[in-house]
């Protein structure tokens, strides 16, 4: 996609202006798919569930702890609110900002991490609502308030205006709608929960109801064909596979979409390159009343409705609930010892608190190595509001960076240890 706008017949010009992009094809190209890679990573296990499930978790614990008691603690009533609200609404996109700048500290490029900071809104500024101008740009938290410096720092060294994105972010946002998309469904069709068959006619349906008030679900929208007709050839070649038949399906109706809407989001990117650059363009470059656009709509509806309320989907998705707020459970001490006590198990020093102890010698050496770094930077004022902060975003980086799995064996092994005891 990078290649093909910045090769794009109007030559990534508006009016007479061009934005200094056709010596850098593989530059551009290089950043864009460094961003795919990336921009997912500060997801916690088990997705969008995970998200919902830490979020809750601090909400209710966040109200039991002294310092974000606000009718006790008047004397950072603001601040204090401010944390509690962002620490209440973890968000993945704004953890892999995180990641970068603060526990791997990777080696890159302003520019890199610009890539991957797809929201513009820092964690303790409240969502807006939906009619809002830049709803679209802060519909989610884009980065913390421990990483606020850091991007504040980004933006001024890439010249990007507080609240802009930086431009090759809608690429990697077009890149990840065309990809994911569609594998959410080819997840589902492994899974058992339906046939290619059944996922045919359920997209033929969604898809001329998408573009019922257009009343051209049977044009030839895609090079030359109609959506029924790539998923008729795909549904064929399938029926002709004796090996199997559900890859065959999805090689042909992948192979059929991806160059069309690639060439739509391309073509998206340089009609609007005057806004893209700026990275005001409030909405993404298959958000529009065009066909490809209802593509991605019906295949992102089709999977909400079909796979993701599927009964099995959704028992994993209780079972990661529970596994995530038992570990949490089990950490919570540490959040209930006071600053003194806390910064002891810190220091390695001899601590009467037992089980606290080895939780904290749980913990991940890279996440207290960021903590003891924030907490460096503290001075007095508010310094309390601050610690205990930074002493939740370590339980978050702790938990976020598991992976399924581990979550599982983790979430075992505290059972176990608080049966044993």
């Amino acid at each position: 996609m990078a290649v093909l706008l910045i090769q794009h017949p109007y030559g990534a010009c508006s009016n007479n202006t061009c934005y200094g992009l056709a010596d850098y094809e593989r530059e551009v190209e290089s950043l864009v798919e460094m961003a795919c890679l990336m921009h997912d990573m500060g997801n916690p296990p088990f997705g969008h569930f995970g998200e919902a499930a830490i979020s809750s978790w601090f909400k209710r614990a966040l109200q039991h702890l002294p310092v974000f008691n606000y009718e006790k603690n008047n004397r950072s009533f603001s601040l204090a609110a401010k944390l509690a609200y962002e620490l209440a609404n973890f968000e993945g996109n704004a953890q892999a900002i995180r990641i970068v700048a603060h526990l791997q500290k990777l080696n890159l490029t302003y520019a890199q991490i610009a890539c991957i900071l797809k929201y513009t809104r820092v964690g303790t500024e409240p969502k807006p609502a939906a009619n809002h101008p830049n709803y679209y740009l802060k519909k989610k938290p884009g980065y913390y308030q421990s990483e606020a410096l850091y991007v504040q720092e980004l933006q001024q060294a890439l010249a990007i205006k507080p609240g802009h994105r930086f431009p090759f972010t809608y690429i990697m946002e077009a890149a990840d709608d065309i990809s994911y998309c569609l594998a959410d469904l080819e997840d589902g069709v492994d899974k058992g929960l339906l046939s290619y068959q059944e996922l045919a006619n359920l997209l033929l349906l969604e898809f001329k109801a998408v573009r019922e008030k257009y009343s051209d679900a049977q044009s030839l929208h895609f090079n030359g064909k109609s959506f029924e007709q790539l998923i008729h050839k795909a549904v064929t070649r399938a029926d002709r596979e004796t090996v199997d038949q559900e890859h065959a399906f999805f090689l042909s109706f992948r192979v059929g979409l991806i160059h069309p809407l690639v060439q739509h989001a391309a073509k998206a990117f340089v009609d609007n390159i005057g806004a893209v650059y700026e990275g005001n363009l409030k909405r993404a470059l298959l958000e529009d009343d065009s066909p490809e656009h209802a593509v991605i709509a019906s295949l992102k509806n089709v999977a909400a409705r079909v796979i993701f309320k599927a009964a099995e989907v959704e028992t994993l998705e209780l079972q990661g609930y529970q596994i995530l707020t038992g570990i949490l459970d089990r950490y919570a001490p540490l959040l209930h010892l006071n600053k003194d006590e806390f910064e002891d198990l810190v220091a390695g020093k001899k601590s009467p608190f037992v089980v606290e102890n080895l939780l904290f010698r749980r913990l991940p050496g890279k996440h207290v190595k960021a903590y003891k770094a924030h907490c460096a930077t503290l001075n007095e004022k508010d310094y309390e509001v601050w610690e205990m902060y930074y002493r939740c975003r370590l339980m978050q980086d702790m938990v976020s960076g598991m992976t399924d799995q581990f979550a599982l064996d983790e979430y075992q092994v505290l059972h176990a240890m608080r049966h044993e005891h």
